[in-house]
């Protein structure tokens, strides 16, 4: 561990200071394992990739592998990816779709209930051995809320899901309720690693501030094209809408004060047609027929919203982005995002949201990469911190309302932190964020 607190969070000042050190100690990453990803809610997947019976998807959640299925019970199951005959990894596909499973090494068979099944010369086992014993382990705890699944890997964890999001609900309603159905992820996903410590990405997603320096040639582009960007973003300053304390670590930037946007062509309408224009206003009148014109400014608003430790949902004029990441390495990640989008809109309004999701999300895009180099740098920064050890996210510390373009939100996630770190906790710095009451915005 750092010699040097975690952090300095001098209210009186004021002045909010991060240790560097928590960027590229190996034992702290060890602890961080341990006390934050071993212990917290984390997300495995959306609903919609498990559309049939026995569909599947593998990855890794909290660092463990873990299989995403649809049972033939229609149930969403969890399972862990590891054959309990020899450990070896069971399912090597990314996705696809099958009643068994089977190991590759001895031939043991799973279903997608996880039960065993099947393997070669059963009759050679002993009398007493049962393959009801050698089942798929399950991770501890598995909720969702909305069609966003989640698990926690702590068999003692008594916090449910629903109060662990704490008001972060509101926010993935305002991505949920933009479908009559169910969000879709829209195809597969885009796989990606960047060489630096994974809490610069929870920071950078929800960061207002670096927007018009990092994204500038994204912003002359899309001015030059005709779109009003500042007009947009209050002059030039960020998301619209200022900053919000979510509570368990979870913060948000964007339109947490219920401000109108203009959804989901946003910044990039210019470059979409007139016919996707009007399909867009054809949206928003439904939208506003079913849950009042309130909530549906807010909808079509935009918002970046951090749900602690590791989950970033982007929703944007871009598109909307759900974002997970997991250190391999103090400076080493590996990052996964999809593309959320409602299936019941026209195709020329789905392929604009597509386009710009690829556009400016992807990889390639002409954001990530930007925000890949600033961190990128950063990372090799952090050589000297032994000499300068301290990040300043003191900006806005003495504002009642912070804005987008202020920190508030990554103080927030580096609280919970240090909270979860040291067990510590400190007193939250703005008031409570006033959450908005479902049946209230919806008449039922």
């Amino acid at each position: 561990m750092a010699e040097l607190p975690l952090i300095i969070d001098d209210r009186e000042t004021p002045k909010f200071w991060v240790n560097r050190a928590t960027m590229v100690e190996p034992g702290i990453l060890e602890q961080e394992r341990e006390k934050i990803f071993d212990k917290c809610w984390l997300y495995v997947g959306h609903e919609s990739e498990l559309q049939n019976v026995h569909d599947f998807r593998t990855r890794r959640v909290g660092g463990r592998p873990v299989i995403f299925t649809r049972s033939s019970e229609d149930n969403i199951n969890v399972l862990v990816n590891v054959c309990t005959h020899r450990g070896m990894i069971l399912e090597t596909r990314k996705e696809g779709n099958g009643r068994n499973m089977r190991c590759f090494y001895h031939g043991w068979s799973f279903n997608t209930d996880g039960k065993l099944t099947s393997m070669p010369q059963e009759e050679d086992y002993p009398d007493g051995w049962k393959k009801s014993e050698r089942c798929l382990p399950r991770p501890p705890h598995v909720d969702s809320y909305r069609g966003f699944w989640f698990l926690c890997w702590d068999k003692d964890q008594s916090e449910s899901l629903f109060d662990y999001l704490a008001n972060a609900t509101d926010y993935i309603d305002l991505v949920a309720d933009q479908s009559d159905t169910m969000m879709q992820i829209s195809g597969g996903s885009h796989l990606y690693s960047m060489h630096a410590n994974w809490k610069l990405l929870a920071e950078n997603s929800a960061d207002g501030y670096h927007a018009m320096t990092t994204h500038n040639r994204y912003i002359q582009m899309i001015s030059a094209s005709g779109a009003d960007f500042k007009k947009r973003t209050g002059g030039g300053k960020g998301l619209g809408g200022g900053a919000a304390d979510l509570g368990n670590g979870h913060a948000a930037v964007g339109a947490s004060d219920h401000s109108k946007g203009d959804r989901p062509a946003g910044l990039a309408r210019a470059f979409h047609s007139e016919e996707a224009g009007k399909d867009y206003k054809e949206r928003r009148q439904h939208l506003a027929e079913k849950f009042g014109e309130e909530w549906t400014d807010r909808i079509l608003g935009g918002r970046n919203v951090v749900i602690f430790p590791n989950l970033v949902i982007v929703d944007l004029g871009m598109g909307c982005t759900v974002r997970t990441f997991y250190p391999e390495e103090p400076g080493y990640m590996e990052i996964t995002s999809w593309e959320l989008s409602p299936p019941e809109v026209t195709d020329t309004l789905n392929d604009a949201r597509k386009s710009d999701f690829l556009t400016f999300w992807g990889p390639a895009g002409l954001a990530t990469p930007d925000d890949v180099e600033a961190l990128s740098r950063c990372q090799k920064g952090f050589a000297s911190y032994k000499i300068d050890p301290w990040n300043d996210l003191s900006r806005g510390m003495d504002k009642a309302h912070p804005a987008s373009t202020d920190e508030l939100q990554m103080r927030v996630f580096w609280r919970k932190y240090n909270e979860l770190m040291t067990g510590e906790a400190v007193q939250e710095e703005s008031g409570v964020y006033e959450k908005v009451d479902m049946i209230a915005r919806t008449g039922k």
